[in-house]
Order: C-alpha cells, then structure tokens, then sequence
C-alpha cells in the first residue's frame, strides 16, 4: 500500500507556520498516544528551528498506559517534555498552560526583573489532520471556536484563538508528509483515522489491526469476540484472515452462501479499535 496524500492547503500551511514563526515563543505538538512517532510530522523539526516544544500525547484514554509512559520517557531524552492527554474529556488539559509557562518562565523571570508586565505567551499548535486539535482548542479556550470532526483536513486556515488571559494560541491546518516512506506508519495513520478512508484498502487495514492484536494484545481481542481461536504462526497471512473471518461471523457480517464479507468484517474492527471497544491499544512502542 503506497499512500501518497499532500493537499495543496497542507503545502500552504507550512509556509504560514515558517512566516508566523517569529511571533512564536513555544510549541504545542499534538500527537496520536496510540501511535506518537508515526503521527509525528519528520518535517516539524526542520521547520520549527528548535523552538521550545511541549509534546501533548493525545486520546490517552485509548492507549496503553504503560507503553503511553514509556513514550513519555522517550521524549524527555528527546529533550521535550511530554504529557499524557485527552482531549475529548479534558483529562490533563488544565496542565497544559503550566507546562507551556514553565518552558518560557525564563524570558518571563527577565520581563519581571526590567519591570515589564510579562504579555501572554504565544503558542503555536501543530499536528497532523484528526489528531484531535480542534477538540483541544475548544477545551482551552472554554468554548467552541475550532470546527470539529471525525475526518482529516476540518481545519483549513489560521486563527489566533485567547486562552484566558495567559496565552495566546494560533491554530494551523494539520500538516503530512508527502510520502510515506515506511509503509507500517501509512497502515498506523489509516488504522488510527488520520488517513481518509477512500486512499486506503479495509481488509489490508484491519488485516494489519489483526496481525498487531494476535501479537501483542490477543487476550482482549479474544474477550471482545467471544473466545476466538488465535494462531499461533504470526507470519500465515491466511490464519490470520481465518482470525477475521471469525469476527465476521460473530458479527453477523454473512453473504449469500454463508460466505463472510470481509469487507464488513474489516469495518467492524477497524471502528471497535477507533472506538476502544477493542481495550486500550498502542500500535507502536519506543
């Protein structure tokens, strides 16, 4: 599966980021908990020039919490403190203006000491479409001001949005690569939601979502569908549409002739592992 996705508004984003770039004093990175390095833009580095940076690790709430912590570590050796979010219910969000202060408390401590009142500081949020930023905004600015939705690319311009009267937050579109050139990260963004679901094959998706579970998480996916036999050859590709098959037919998902629409089957896993009917998953670890 080759994906190549780069609308012409991502391209502009960037080149909006790099011009308001000057006006920023730190950086909220949005990532996907579940998938933080595959969800992470390569280019973000190069177009932020090592701008201070706090790491949100979004839908928490759907991740394994002890891979989440190992994440955490991971980027705190990167130099970035990370924090643990939920964007939809508001776990941890309060924490977020502290942490964004305490990385700029150093120009605020010199603005004190000349015996300027220190103005708010400007953040810029990035992160790649449906990471949950728009759902983010409106939780820190305590009302609806960023369009919201379940499919990538809903946020299409800029906007400087007030949180409070502390900090000043600009809103950019989502921004993705080019190209994928790992292919495992392009199955992780499509698993996940951030990939329109039209540049994507169901059944290779939710064949990778299957694959993954057998392997690392086969105990709940057995609770989830009521006992199913798993493989134990990860590699047999057919076992393991055999695995899919089974949810098919625990779900009602049966053609003419008793045969199991894969498609449909592929579909009900694919939105149980969005949904966390599936338990808390990470689909890739430090």
């Amino acid at each position: 599966m080759t994906i190549q996705w780069f609308p012409g508004h991502m391209t502009k984003a960037r080149r909006q980021i790099e011009e308001k770039l000057k006006l920023i004093d730190v950086v909220i990175e949005l990532l996907d908990a579940r998938i933080p390095l595959s969800s992470r833009n390569p280019m973000v580095d190069e177009i932020l020039h090592g701008k201070p940076r706090l790491v949100l690790l979004n839908k928490s709430d759907l991740a394994d919490p002890k891979v989440t912590a190992e994440w955490v570590n991971y980027f705190a050796d990167q130099g970035h403190p990370a924090l643990p979010i939920d964007a939809a219910s508001g776990t941890n969000v309060k924490e977020i203006l502290p942490r964004v202060k305490q990385l700029w408390a150093h120009k605020i401590e010199s603005q004190l000491r000349k015996g300027i009142n220190p103005r708010a500081v400007r953040a810029l949020i990035v992160g790649i479409p449906n990471v949950g930023k728009s759902t983010l905004i409106n939780q820190l600015a305590g009302k609806k001001i960023a369009a919201t939705g379940d499919k990538p690319g809903v946020t299409k311009g800029q906007q400087w949005i007030k949180v409070g009267t502390e900090m000043d937050l600009l809103d950019t579109p989502g921004i993705l690569w080019p190209k994928f050139e790992d292919q495992m990260v392009g199955k992780r963004l499509a698993a996940t939601g951030a990939i329109k679901e039209e540049l994507l094959h169901l059944d290779e998706i939710a064949l990778f979502v299957i694959t993954y579970m057998v392997e690392q998480y086969g105990a709940g996916l057995q609770e989830r569908f009521g006992g199913i036999e798993l493989p134990e050859d990860m590699e047999d590709v057919q076992e393991m549409v055999k695995v899919m098959e089974a949810i098919g037919r625990k779900r009602g998902a049966i053609v003419s002739g008793g045969r199991v629409d894969l498609d449909k089957a592929s579909l009900i896993i694919i939105r149980d592992l969005r949904a966390g009917k599936l338990g808390r998953i990470s689909l890739e670890k430090p």
